[in-house]
């Protein structure tokens, strides 16, 4: 197995040293390079001064010697004073060096000794002889100090290049030192090479190589592979990652098919309770009393949770009790203890005032549920039933064994209670409009045996008193008429009885809205004698048989007002499909003012009626009508009613 290298610190780190000392390492090198290179020109530059310092002194020589033969010395002399001049300057600058050029003197001992007594021979030896040869009176006196500057000449000139043998001696020196340095660096940069490309194969490649066969045998299934942590560096806390994930596969990979049996048992289990709950949603939306929903839930969730026994009780508005309504395993005994459980009491009672579910498991001797307890219970569930926010009681569920329901359990249970809140509250509401709906026909009825039997009752009363004044009085002829008078009333209370009796005993059943409307008008024409017709035009939709109900109470209502108030001769009928149902019962009576029974709307005979009718199946009414022109009827119901 390969191993990672052992240098310390982190891979980043170790880079950057190597190639920081790399860099140091030839930038030293540069650096030095430069120097021994700038020393080389500079002592190139004075030897080339140097010789030329040599020239000059031969130059000084001749010029004098020119002077001293020349008619005209002024010249020569001039012009050896101009050469004097720039041979003291630039052995000034000779010996203290010129970087801008560069020039300068290598820094020897030897070197620093031969340029002092170079120019100490100038100053205190050629200097003056050349003074006094430019000034000579004669010639040989002339002659006599040209001779000395010869040998005061020759004896300077050796010592120039011995300067400039010494400075070149010096650059030899320097120039093996460039070359050597230049090949050292050649030299680092190969071994460089070799040392970064055998130090990144071992810090960088290897490991890489290595974490790349763990790999490949983890993608060939081998979950025991490992590879070796031999740094601490970003390889080795790889090379430990990969180690924890090749430990975390290989504990997956040895529990799948247990996880997968897990798995597997939970979904049979989420599928069951899924099964049980759609079985017990099914049940509730079934018709049936709140005791059978109640006891058929216990049954499915006792089965569907395997508890032993289990109960059902609904809140007393009043007396603010729980009543147990329906059970299953539970003893006479219970029952009979808990029949009556006050809310805020015990574990169901504060269940149903919480409205949350609660559980308990009992404890031998603590006493907190005795009844419980005595029933054989070891735990206990209490699940409130409830629908928009509005709790209704709670349901209970006994486990003969000591069990802990999850919270999948418990928001099973919770889902329950809202369905069957809600199956309860719809009985509730079943219930309620059933008696709304008997209140609501209880009131259209008094309205009509008050609009018209106890007005036709309150006419008879009257006549009966005239007709006992007349009779106290003995007036027969009064009294015979009155008579006439009481028997026409009778007639027509007789006359209004069957009408209501015919408008009431209208069934459900009647759906076919023309059978009924024809039937309808048949009747009225055989006990009127007035002539009615019936037109229908276009499609139409078949309203439901509330509505039916509802139509023809209300064509029933405007042909009794025809019958009591138009003294028509004719009736019209007209049906009219389409988007909306139109019906319209027209007479050719003598009509009346309509802003009148607006006014009287709360208590005109029929119109009122009609009107209440029409608004309870979402209809509109119209009702036209002027004197002398008879009136229309018209109700007009929507398609989607």
């Amino acid at each position: 197995m390969l191993t990672l290298s052992r240098l310390p610190g982190k891979l980043g780190s170790k880079i950057n040293t190597i190639l920081l000392v790399f860099f140091l390492v030839a930038l030293t090198m540069i650096v030095v390079t430069l120097y021994v290179g700038r020393q080389l020109e500079g002592g190139a530059a004075a030897i080339n001064e140097a010789g030329a310092q040599r020239m000059r002194a031969y130059r000084i020589a001749y010029l004098l010697e020119r002077a001293a033969s020349a008619r005209e010395r002024a010249p020569w002399l001039a012009e050896a004073g101009e050469v004097v001049v720039a041979f003291n300057t630039e052995l000034t600058l000779l010996a203290e060096g010129d970087p801008e050029r560069p020039l300068f003197l290598p820094r020897t001992e030897e070197v620093r000794t031969a340029m002092t007594g170079l120019r100490r021979h100038w100053r205190e030896r050629l200097l003056p002889l050349i003074g006094r040869t430019m000034v000579a009176a004669d010639d040989a006196e002339s002659r006599r100090h040209l001779d000395d500057m010869a040998d005061a000449v020759r004896d300077f000139v050796p010592k120039i290049n011995a300067l400039v043998l010494m400075i070149e001696k010096t650059n030899a020196r320097y120039t093996d030192l460039t070359w050597l340095i230049q090949n050292a660096l050649v030299a680092f940069a190969l071994i460089g090479t070799l040392f970064l490309t055998l130090l990144f194969r071992l810090v960088v490649i290897r490991p890489v190589e290595t974490l790349k066969f763990g790999m490949d045998s983890m993608a060939a299934a081998d979950f025991g592979v490992r590879v070796p942590v031999d740094s601490r560096d970003e390889i080795g806390e790889l090379a430990a990652g990969f180690n924890r994930m090749a430990d975390h596969l290989s504990d997956l990979y040895n529990t799948l098919e247990q996880r997968v049996s897990d798995k597997t048992h939970d979904i049979e289990v989420k599928n069951r309770e899924l099964a049980g709950l759609y079985e017990i949603a099914a049940f509730l939306a079934k018709p049936a009393g709140v005791n059978t929903l109640a006891h058929g839930v216990l049954e499915k969730l006792r089965m569907l949770l395997a508890a032993d026994s289990g109960a059902v009780r609904l809140t007393d508005g009043k007396a603010r009790t729980l009543e147990i309504i329906a059970s299953t395993g539970l003893t006479e005994e219970f029952l009979d203890a808990e029949a009556h459980l006050p809310v805020g009491t015990c574990l169901c009672g504060q269940a149903a005032q919480d409205g949350r579910p609660a559980t308990h498991c009992l404890s031998r001797g603590d006493g907190l549920l005795p009844n419980c307890e005595q029933a054989g219970a070891s735990t206990v569930a209490a699940i409130p039933i409830k629908s928009k926010n509005q709790v209704f009681g709670i349901f209970n569920l006994f486990f003969g064994q000591p069990r802990r329901l999850s919270g999948d359990e418990v928001q099973l249970l919770e889902t329950v209670g809202q369905h069957l809140g809600v199956a309860i509250e719809n009985q509730r509401l079943v219930v309620r409009e059933k008696e709304m709906a008997v209140s609501e026909e209880r009131n259209l009825l008094a309205q009509e045996l008050h609009d018209s039997i106890a007005q036709s009752l309150a006419f008879l009363n009257i006549q009966a008193q005239m007709l006992d004044a007349s009779l106290r009085d003995g007036a027969l002829a009064a009294a015979r008429e009155e008579l006439d008078r009481m028997r026409e009333g009778i007639q027509e209370s007789y006359d209004n009885v069957r009408e209501l009796l015919v408008h009431f005993r209208i069934r459900v059943e009647h759906a076919d809205l023309d059978e009924a409307v024809a039937s309808a008008l048949e009747k009225f024409e055989g006990q009127t004698g007035l002539a009615t017709s019936l037109e229908r035009i276009g499609e139409m939709p078949p309203p439901d048989a509330v509505s039916v109900i509802q139509i023809l109470h209300i064509v029933q209502e405007a042909l009794s007002n025809v019958r009591k108030h138009a003294q028509a001769t004719a009736v019209a009928v007209t049906m009219r499909g389409g988007d909306e149902l139109t019906i319209s019962v027209r007479d050719n009576g003598r009509g009346f003012d309509p802003a009148t029974v607006a006014e009287k709307a709360g208590s005109h005979v029929g119109v009122g009626i009609m009107r209440e009718r029409a608004r309870r199946i979402g209809a509109r009414f119209e009702l036209e009508s002027a004197a002398g022109r008879g009136t229309c009827v018209t109700l007009a119901l929507p398609k989607d009613i």
